[in-house]
């Protein structure tokens, strides 16, 4: 077994209470350093996210020392930066399992351990959270401390200021700590970043502020009212120097900092003093991600946010290169062929919430900046901004992870549907994700756009046929249009092949077969074109259709189907309720028609974490998994009744 670089100080920390007893304050900076660098080498061996938890390191044991987890609450938001918070609450000896299959989760989960407050997977949810249960515990007449700590970029969603916006009426223990480092996953966007850099580098407005609180508080003839005549001040100081008031007081919640995040020692200091002041406050930190690991802090930080495997000496990335050409992955076909179209059709535009290198709209970015936009996390904005675009015209490429469109549902609904708009919806990570687990599998999404009139839900199995139903999507106004797409490599090596125009609701024959059909939607068809030649080894004759379009199904290749077999299995990667082996089925009993139908696909439960091929296993709609099933229908009885 791999060992792990464990100081002297964190040996001593298995849970939260250790440190408070057995660590001194004067000893929390090497405890910094120790818990820093156990990541950085956990993390270079095991892989991981890795920016965001190094930024937080002296927030995250300042937090621990100060407030009495688990009895008070810790929120943390998205949880990519949780990672010291994971170590420091029982899981040192287990963390180099963090994301691997049967480990422990790479995000903040109850079920796991009681020092996780609150699931998080997707951003912005932490402030509400906190506050359900700052609430709770007021109304339970418990005492307690709840704080949720949220990054800048997290900030930038509407789900964030609808909880501040209740918050600041709410008579309750709630800390919102801002985590502000100017990224997400790549550099922030928007107004807030820019109100957020006015704070930080005011310098006057930081030095009279500091100056003024601190006499005015001393002052005794104020009397009891001194520190509110001084933020009565304060707030004037703030209006005049920043020229704008204070958003977060606006709010109607105190706020204090900009403080330096990364020094423990006054952090400790400063939520103690914070412990003791009632009613909704927000602490803003400075700080910045990748600290303590120069390469980090040196390099590209959208690059150092989840790195891989690397060398913690010289930070080199471990890049394993194959010895033949490897296809692209699906977000890089996107990224290129959306710069093609837009190149001969003018009125393309490419939209992302926050994740441009995620889903290679930054390619668009850097070639066509006038037509790309980054609107920051904001899922439900970059749907109906989309809308908005379409209605006078446009045509946009919204492109949004498959587990992160769940967000603007509505939208996309009442902005985007019932409108019929040509907005043409690019689902990235579409089924089964591997390492990020529950939160991020893209596992309902041909279920959930399959219910809603006008939409079009469509996914390509490999690189040309995504390319082809991009371009298809743009050649005339079809309304609401889907193309669902799954992380990772394609399939294709030569994948750049000239446009083609697809029928809309019209799939394909891959291959004739006597015995058995098999009817895929999207990319895992490729694991059923390999599971096909080890059936056709056994002298196993099935047929394989790709139905491209899950809405409008194809009816006349499904007729051809149920009119000569009585043995069919639907695969797809997604759920099974709902999706497209409900689809089949539906139009099997719609017409009468009798046969043994068997839906591969994910079960109805929540999918743990592992690599795409150890989930698609354990789901059973691996390759052996799919040859399994087709070889068990092929021994029963043709009049058995329908699955």
């Amino acid at each position: 077994m791999t060992s792990y670089t464990t100081g002297k100080l964190l040996e001593q920390v298995k849970f939260p209470q250790d440190l408070r007893d057995k660590i001194t304050e004067d000893e929390l900076p090497q405890l910094c350093d120790e818990l820093r660098d156990f990541i950085i080498d956990v993390v270079s061996k095991k892989g991981g996210h890795f920016g965001a938890s190094l930024g937080v390191v002296e927030l995250t044991v300042a937090l621990h020392y100060v407030f009495n987890t688990p009895h008070d609450k810790l929120v943390w938001d998205v949880g990519h930066q949780a990672y010291g918070h994971k170590i420091l609450t029982g899981r040192r000896e287990v963390f180099h399992t963090n994301r691997i299959y049967k480990g422990i989760s790479g995000f903040p989960k109850p079920s796991e351990s009681e020092y996780d407050a609150f699931a998080v997977g997707h951003s912005s949810t932490s402030i509400s959270a906190a506050l359900g249960m700052a609430v709770a515990s007021r109304n339970l007449k418990q005492e307690r401390q709840h704080v949720a700590i949220i990054g800048d970029g997290s900030m930038t969603a509407g789900l964030a200021f609808e909880g501040l916006n209740h918050g600041g009426v709410e008579n309750t223990n709630l800390l919102v700590v801002l985590n502000d480092n100017c990224m997400a996953i790549d550099p922030n966007v928007g107004a807030l970043k820019e109100y957020l850099t006015d704070i930080t580098t005011s310098h006057t407005y930081n030095k009279v502020k500091d100056e003024v609180w601190n006499l005015l508080g001393k002052v005794s003839k104020f009397g009891p009212n001194a520190q509110l005549i001084a933020q009565k001040i304060e707030n004037g100081i703030k209006a005049t120097l920043l020229k704008q008031s204070n958003l977060f007081e606006s709010l109607n919640f105190r706020y204090f900092g900009p403080i330096d995040g990364h020094d423990v020692n006054h952090l400790v200091k400063v939520l103690n003093d914070l412990k003791e002041i009632p009613g909704p406050k927000i602490l803003h930190c400075i700080t910045e991600k990748g600290k303590g690991y120069k390469p980090a802090e040196d390099g590209d930080t959208t690059k150092w946010h989840a790195p891989g495997l690397f060398n913690k000496e010289t930070g080199e990335i471990i890049k394993i290169i194959p010895k033949n050409p490897e296809p692209p992955k699906f977000q890089d076909v996107f990224g290129h062929t959306i710069v093609e179209l837009a190149e001969k059709n003018d009125k393309i535009v490419g939209v992302t919430p926050a994740m441009p290198s995620g889903c290679s709209l930054n390619i668009m970015m850097k070639a066509m900046p006038d037509r790309a936009f980054d609107v920051g996390i904001a899922e439900q904005h970059a749907v109906t901004f989309s809308a908005g675009m379409a209605a006078q015209g446009l045509i946009p490429y919204c492109n949004i992870y498959s587990s992160f469109m769940q967000r603007a549902y509505d939208q996309v609904i009442h902005d985007v549907a019932l409108q019929k708009l040509p907005v043409i919806f690019c689902l990235d990570r579409g089924g089964l994700v591997g390492a990020d687990g529950a939160t991020h599998h893209g596992a309902y999404d041909l279920a959930y756009f399959r219910c809603i009139p006008n939409m079009i839900v469509s996914a390509p199995m490999d690189e040309e046929e995504l390319r082809n139903l991009m371009y298809t999507a743009q050649a005339d106004n079809y309304g609401p249009f889907s193309i669902r797409y799954p992380r990772g490599n394609g399939s294709m090596v030569e994948w750049k092949t000239p446009f083609k125009k697809l029928k809309i609701g019209e799939g394909r024959r891959l291959k004739n077969g006597d015995d058995i059909a098999i009817l895929s939607i999207g990319a895992i068809g490729i694991e059923a074109t390999k599971a096909i030649e080890i059936l056709s080894e056994q002298r196993v004759s099935v047929a394989h259709y790709d139905m491209r379009f899950v809405k409008p199904i194809d009816e006349l290749l499904l007729h051809e189907v149920f009119a000569k077999f009585t043995k069919v299995v639907t695969l797809e990667d997604g759920c099974i309720q709902g999706g497209m082996g409900s689809a089949v089925l539906e139009f099997m009993a719609d017409n009468n028609y009798h046969a043994t139908v068997k839906r591969l696909g994910t079960p109805d439960k929540f999918i743990e974490h592992g690599t795409q091929e150890e989930l698609y296993h354990e789901c059973f709609y691996d390759v052996n998994a799919i040859v399994e099933t087709v070889k068990s229908l092929a021994r029963t009885s043709t009049n058995k009744a329908i699955a």
